[in-house]
C-alpha cells in the first residue's frame, strides 16, 4: 500500500512507486502479495494515518482476503502503527521495517549482520509497542513479520540500549579487522573500481560477467547486501579490484544509510566509480538522482572519476538501442552495455583501463601533526604505502598519480 500525493516521494509516479514497493515485498521470503493499491491522502491523520472511512473499508477487504500483514510504503509513526494494527487485527510494517527485514534476510558477512541488528535496535527503540525477536530468531529476518517457532520478547529501553552498546563493541572489532585487510591491500596496491547504482539495476550481473564470479544475481530488489570484491585483469593486462555493493533506493531511511556507511566504504576509497543504471526503466532519471544524493551524503570525493554505465540495452527496441549506442560513442563517461549479453563490455573495459593507466610515482612526505587535513586526504585517496610517527609529525610513503599529487599540493596550510 502506498500513501498518496502528500507522501515525501513526490517526484515519483505513484503507480511506479507502488510497483517498487510490491517488488520489495516479494523480495522477502514466505510473503504472498494478495493485493496493492495507491491510497490518496489529502492529509495524514495523526492517530490512524488514514481517515476512519478508509480504515473501515480496508478492514473489510483485509478480512475477506484473510490478510495477516499490511505493508505501508512510507513512514508510519508508532502510534499510527499500534492503532492500525488494533483496528485491522493484523501486523503492519512501514517502509523502514520492511527494508530492515530484507536486509536481515540478505546480510551474509559478520559486519552486515551486526549493522542490520544495530539499525533494527535503533528503529525498535522508538517502537516499544512492538515485539523484537532478532536476538533469538530461528530463521532469517528480524521477526517483525512473525513466523512459526518464534518467541516474542517485550524489551524495555534499557535492554535495547545495553544490546546497542554490545553490538557497537563487536562491530568495532570487525571494522578493525577489515581495516587491517585494507591496509594490507594498500601495499599491493591495485586500483579499486566500485559498482554503485539503484537496486536491481544489474550491478551483480555486470560484476559476474566482468569477473566470472557467481555473486547472487536475481531480478529481485536488494539481491546483494554485503560488498563482494574480486580481482579483474583488464585487456591491457592491468590488474584492478572490482567491488559490488548494496543497491541504493529512494527514501532509504537516514538511520540505514548511516548503519551501512561502513559497508559502502569501498566506494569512498575507489579510484573509479561505475554508476550502473537500468536504462530501460521508465524512471531511470529519478533513480540516477537518488543514487547521486546518496553518494553525496556519503561524502564521495567529486574528483574521483565516474562512468555512467547504461545497462539493460537488450531490453530496448532496436532503434532506441542504436540511438543509445550512438550517444555512448560521442559522450565521454557514458557506456551503454548489456550485462546479460555482454554487448558493450569490451569498450567499457578499455575505458576503465585508460582511466586507471595513469602513471603513478612514489614519494616520501613529512607532515607535521597539525597537517591533519592533508594526512586525511592521502588516506582517503588510498595512496599510503607506509606510515611512521616521528617526534615532529608523520613520515608517509605514498604512491600516487599526478592528479592526486596536484590535489594534495592545493590543500591549504
Amino acid at each position: 500500500m502506498k500513501s498518496g500525493p502528500g507522501h515525501v516521494r513526490s517526484r515519483r509516479e505513484p503507480d511506479l512507486a507502488l510497483a517498487e514497493a510490491v517488488a520489495l515485498a516479494i523480495a522477502l521470503p514466505d510473503l504472498e502479495v494478495v493485493g496493492s493499491e495507491v491510497v490518496r491522502l489529502p492529509r495524514a491523520q495523526p492517530g490512524l494515518l488514514f481517515g476512519t472511512g478508509k480504515v473501515d473499508e480496508l478492514k473489510a477487504r483485509m478480512a475477506e482476503a484473510e490478510v495477516d500483514l499490511v505493508l505501508v510504503d512510507g513512514p508510519v509513526s508508532p502510534v499510527q502503527q499500534r492503532n492500525l494494527e488494533k483496528a485491522w487485527k493484523v501486523k503492519l510494517l512501514d517502509r523502514t521495517g520492511l527494508i530492515l527485514e530484507i536486509f536481515a534476510d540478505r546480510a551474509r558477512t559478520r559486519e552486515g549482520v551486526l549493522q542490520v541488528e544495530l539499525a533494527a535496535l535503533n528503529y525498535q527503540r522508538t517502537r516499544l509497542v512492538r515485539a523484537w525477536t532478532h536476538l533469538e530468531r530461528q530463521r532469517g529476518g528480524l521477526g517483525f513479520v512473525g513466523g512459526p517457532g518464534e518467541t516474542q520478547i517485550e524489551a524495555d529501553r534499557r535492554a535495547i540500549d545495553e544490546e546497542v552498546v554490545k553490538i557497537r563493541r563487536q562491530l568495532g572489532k570487525v571494522v578493525r579487522t577489515r581495516e587491517l585487510h585494507r591496509a594490507a591491500r594498500r601495499k599491493v596496491p591495485f586500483p579499486v573500481v566500485a559498482l554503485v547504482g539503484y537496486t536491481n539495476a544489474g550491478k551483480s550481473t555486470l560484476f559476474n560477467k566482468m569477473t566470472g564470479a557467481e555473486v547472487m544475481a536475481k531480478d529481485m530488489l536488494f539481491a546483494t547486501l554485503d560488498p563482494t570484491m574480486r580481482g579483474l585483469v583488464l585487456p591491457s593486462g592491468k590488474k584492478v579490484i572490482l567491488s559490488d555493493t548494496v543497491g541504493f533506493i529512494s527514501d532509504l531511511p537516514t538511520q540505514l544509510v548511516a548503519a551501512f556507511r561502513a559497508t559502502l566504504e569501498e566506494v569512498l576509497e575507489a579510484d573509479l566509480i561505475l554508476h550502473v543504471r537500468d536504462i530501460a526503466h521508465p524512471e531511470t532519471e529519478e533513480q540516477a538522482a537518488d543514487v547521486g544524493e546518496i553518494l553525496e551524503s556519503l561524502g564521495v570525493d567529486e574528483d574521483v572519476p565516474m562512468f555512467e554505465v547504461w545497462n539493460k540495452i537488450d531490453m530496448l527496441g532496436p532503434d532506441t538501442r542504436a540511438a543509445l549506442l550512438a550517444t555512448d560513442a560521442r559522450t565521454p563517461g557514458v557506456h551503454a552495455v548489456s550485462a546479460l549479453t555482454g554487448d558493450g563490455l569490451e569498450t567499457l573495459l578499455a575505458a576503465i583501463g585508460s582511466v586507471l593507466d595513469e602513471e603513478r610515482t612514489e614519494a616520501v612526505l613529512h607532515l607535521g601533526f597539525e597537517e591533519g587535513r592533508a594526512r586525511a586526504y592521502l588516506h582517503r585517496e588510498n595512496v599510503v604505502l607506509e606510515e611512521a610517527e616521528l617526534e615532529t609529525g608523520h613520515r608517509i610513503h605514498v604512491r600516487w598519480t599526478a592528479r592526486q599529487r596536484a590535489a594534495y599540493e592545493a590543500i591549504p596550510g
